[in-house]
């Protein structure tokens, strides 16, 4: 994968993280039923569960207990475990679970692991893509795709934020949302334009890639972008949220170096 050995212990768990969201990604892929529906809402109607997210969660989290039983876990849909051996896994089962239930092809597993509190190994599988993007730190990001073999990623080169392809997405929550539009409203001008894919782990491994300049959001958890944020920042991106600090729920943004600042100034002036 690469020419810099990575740690042994990182090796494993990207391993790990690997099979786990291939897994999980087939089952929601072939599983999916025809008649699917929401299991559950979390923080508004509109913001769903469906019963495979439930099963890719489980499915996930069973295969990474057997193999390693004393972690931590942080999960979407509920796994939560402290573990003794400083490692958590921080799991998204199905990101872009509304694209899911209508049948759009944008989403994702996410499955990252951290080290006493630092992320070192990540995967996001995009089964609709046929792409698993993944990365261990200090060791580059990588993805495998239609191409032949694997693909080292790197985000795109310099380009003036005026020139730049952004992404956001938007809560569920219907004043944030109002919130975010208006936002959303005043930068479009003094972009190339903006798109909104509706999965945050896949809109972090196309700032990777080299498909989007940048890519912002507001009310974002850590297992949305666990994985994504690795990946784009081994691939050569800058990631962060305020000035200062890094990705949080308050501000998640990713973009090449030439982008990640005038687009992070203007949305602290913005309000974001």
């Amino acid at each position: 994968m690469t020419d810099v050995k990575p740690d042994p212990l990182h090796a494993e768990l990207l391993t790990i993280a690997q099979e786990a969201a291939g897994r999980a990604g087939e089952l929601l892929r072939d599983g999916r039923p025809a008649d699917l529906a929401v299991a559950a809402t979390k923080s508004s109607p509109i913001d769903v569960v469906t019963e495979m997210d439930i099963a890719a969660e489980k499915l996930i989290t069973g295969l990474i207990a057997d193999r390693r039983p004393d972690d931590g876990f942080l999960g979407e849909e509920g796994a939560a475990a402290e573990g003794t051996s400083g490692v958590r896994w921080v799991i998204d089962p199905l990101d872009g679970t509304v694209n899911y239930l209508y049948g759009l092809p944008t989403w994702a597993v996410s499955v990252a692991a951290e080290q006493d509190g630092e992320r070192v190994a990540g995967v996001v599988v995009a089964p609709m893509r046929g792409e698993t993007y993944q990365a261990v730190l200090g060791g580059g990001a990588w993805a495998t795709g239609a191409w032949e073999g694997e693909r080292r990623l790197a985000c795109r080169s310099a380009a003036p934020l005026d020139q730049a392809l952004v992404s956001t997405g938007f809560n569920y929550v219907a004043d944030v949302r109002a919130e975010q539009a208006e936002i959303a409203r005043r930068l479009i001008p003094l972009v190339r334009d903006i798109r909104r894919g509706g999965s945050a782990a896949i809109d972090l491994c196309d700032v990777a890639a080299g498909r989007l300049d940048g890519y912002y959001e507001r009310g974002l958890h850590p297992w949305d972008l666990a994985a994504g944020d690795l990946i784009a920042r081994e691939a050569g991106a800058l990631t962060g949220g305020r000035p200062g600090e890094r990705p949080t729920g308050t501000l998640a943004i990713a973009a090449t170096p030439a982008v990640f600042e005038p687009l992070q100034r203007l949305l602290t002036d913005f309000g974001a």
